[in-house]
This record gives C-alpha cells, sequence and structure tokens, in this order.
C-alpha cells in the first residue's frame, strides 16, 4: 500500500510539474510570446508604427502584466488561418489569441484546449450597396471571397447546399489578399465574421459608404483563446484572466481606478483584486496579478469600446458581448 502511496504522490508531483509548463517557460524568459493574425482590424493588427494593436492584442498585454508585470513584455507572431494551430502546437508560441472560432473538432482532434469566448460573432456577407442584396439568398450565382482554412470556407458551402445557392467561391490565402481582391471588384461578395467584415470595411475599403454588412448572419462563431491540453495552470491562468476582466466590469473596477479599487471593503472586489483570499497563489501569480492585468488595458467593456465598440472605427453594438445583466452572453464565474 506504501507503494502504491509513493507512486500516486509522484504521478501527480510530474503531473503538476507538467502542467505548469509554460508558466515556468514565460517567467524564465520573461516575455510573453502571443499568437495573433497578420491583420484584424479591432483585434490585431499593426499601427503605421508596427505595434499592434485590438482586442486580441489587449488581451495578451494584460496577460504579460498578470504574470510578468509588465503588459509590454510581449512578442506578437503574425499567424495565418493555416499556421496558427501548428504554431502553438509546436510551442512556437505560448497562447493563441487569434480571433479563431471554437468548435467540437477542434476541441478534439488539435491537442488544444479551447478558453472561454471572449467574443461571441456570427459569419456575414458584406456587398457593395448598388448591388441591392438583402441577405445571402440574394447572392444566387455569385462569386464569394473567402479565406481558406476557415470555418467560414466550409459553413459557405454548407449554406449553399441547404439552400440552394450556386454561388461560386474564390478562395485566399490571406485576409489581406482577399481584401483587395474584393473591394478591387473580383468578388460580388466576401464572407467572414461580421466583425472582421465591419473592420474591412472601415479601413480597407476606399469608400466605406459604398459597402454594407448584411444584417444575417450564418452561423455562430465563438471566438476566444487556446493554449496546450496538458498544461493546467497555464490554461487556467488563461481562463481566469478572461472572467476576471468581466468581473471587473461588473463590479466597476477600471483601467484608471484599479489601484484604489484595492481599498474597497466589498468582498467580491477584495477577491478579485486579490486583497483577501489567495486566489492569485494558488495558479502560481502574485495574489494581486490582476490589479496589473486590469490596469494593461481596462476591464472587459474598455478593451470592448476601445477596439470595436462605439469608440472605434467598428462601432460595433455590444449585443451578445454585453455581460449577462445587460442582455449579453458575458458571465463570469464567481471568484469564490
Amino acid at each position: 500500500m506504501r507503494n502504491v502511496l509513493i507512486a500516486a504522490s509522484l504521478l501527480v508531483a510530474g503531473l503538476s510539474t507538467a502542467s505548469a509548463a509554460t508558466l515556468d517557460t514565460v517567467k524564465q524568459r520573461g516575455t510573453l510570446v502571443c499568437g495573433v493574425s497578420t491583420g484584424f482590424a479591432g483585434f490585431s493588427a499593426p499601427d503605421s508604427q508596427g505595434n499592434f494593436k485590438g482586442l486580441d492584442v489587449d488581451y495578451c498585454r494584460a496577460l504579460a502584466a498578470g504574470v510578468l508585470g509588465d503588459p509590454a513584455k510581449v512578442r506578437y507572431v503574425a499567424l495565418t488561418a493555416q499556421n496558427r494551430f501548428t504554431a502553438l502546437q509546436s510551442g512556437e508560441i505560448d497562447v493563441l489569441y487569434r480571433n479563431s472560432t471554437q468548435t467540437y473538432l477542434r476541441g478534439t482532434t488539435l491537442g488544444l484546449r479551447q478558453g472561454p469566448v471572449n467574443f461571441y460573432d456570427g459569419q456575414g456577407f458584406v456587398v457593395k450597396k448598388d448591388l441591392g442584396v438583402k441577405e445571402p439568398k440574394d447572392l444566387k450565382g455569385a462569386t464569394v471571397c473567402v479565406a481558406q482554412g476557415t470555418t467560414h470556407e466550409v459553413t459557405l458551402g454548407d449554406y449553399g447546399r441547404a439552400n440552394g445557392i450556386d454561388w461560386k467561391p474564390l478562395v485566399f490565402d490571406l485576409p489581406d489578399t482577399m481584401y483587395q481582391a474584393f473591394f478591387g471588384g473580383r468578388c460580388d461578395a466576401m464572407t467572414q465574421d461580421a466583425s472582421a467584415l465591419a473592420g474591412a470595411v472601415a479601413t480597407a475599403a476606399p469608400k466605406p459608404d459604398d459597402y454594407v454588412v448584411l444584417p444575417l448572419t450564418i452561423s455562430k462563431e465563438p471566438l476566444g483563446p487556446f493554449t496546450r491540453n496538458g498544461d493546467e495552470v497555464w490554461s487556467d491562468i488563461v481562463t481566469w484572466l478572461h472572467y476576471g476582466l468581466v468581473e471587473a466590469e461588473e463590479l466597476g473596477v477600471t483601467q484608471s481606478n484599479a489601484d484604489e479599487m484595492t481599498k474597497s471593503q466589498v468582498p467580491a472586489i477584495q477577491r478579485l483584486l486579490g486583497v483577501s483570499g489567495d486566489l492569485g497563489s494558488r495558479l502560481g501569480l502574485d495574489n494581486k496579478w490582476l490589479v496589473p492585468a486590469i490596469k494593461a488595458g481596462g476591464n472587459y467593456g474598455e478593451i470592448f469600446e476601445r477596439n470595436v465598440g462605439k469608440a472605434s472605427p467598428l462601432k460595433l453594438e455590444r449585443g451578445l458581448n454585453a455581460t449577462w445583466s445587460k442582455g449579453g452572453l458575458m458571465y463570469a464565474i464567481p471568484f469564490k
């Protein structure tokens, strides 16, 4: 019996060591390596100085701040739809924040763990206004630009077959190439996540007012981070970072008042910010790790509004991405 207990203890110790592998690597390296897209306005795209900006980028910054104490300690790796999962599987990146849809097959066949959804989206279409199209079914016989290696390519075929629409897909390796083709007139329509289409029109269209994103979406596109299986501690950190940013919005903790809110007498705020309890230390982090994470870019609502909301060129409504108390789906698991 004693030998069995020793063996079990060694197994648990081995699993604990393995599960903290990425956290240890990031701490030793002193830099977070974050996988992002090659350029989706509002989510991750380089500005005129080459600095990445966007909702996904703000999550990378928040993660670096929480783990390393500095939101600037991030190296961004721009990935295509074809190489994003391979980069994570091979260890080229520590975490994938690249507006990637979470699906059954991706969750069961890639050896990766899907984190909590940080943006609820749907596949849509953009067309020129003068085409007179009101819904996808009006696109019979149309040429449709679509990115290769995405759920959009599959869904486009599924929706067409289910509804008797004989559209002609024109497939591209890179979003930028697809945008150039569509806005250059090679396609009648372009399909992608509705948020990405809004970003493309706002930033890549020669005359944005000439285009319209159709109101109907044809799929569910829950977007969120990916980590590697078998790395439980790191996956938990990525998971609780998101819940922490959502909880901060619910509790009124912001980028500007996070330090001041550590003096709050509200128990939920004290737990969130590590003033009471030992929630941070259970993840191998400073107990107040969410304070610098929130200060890096704000709570979830601040990150949303700055990058894709009304304060951004995309001007998206919160919709499903509002907190549960305001009719949306964003709901933080309690910090207890």
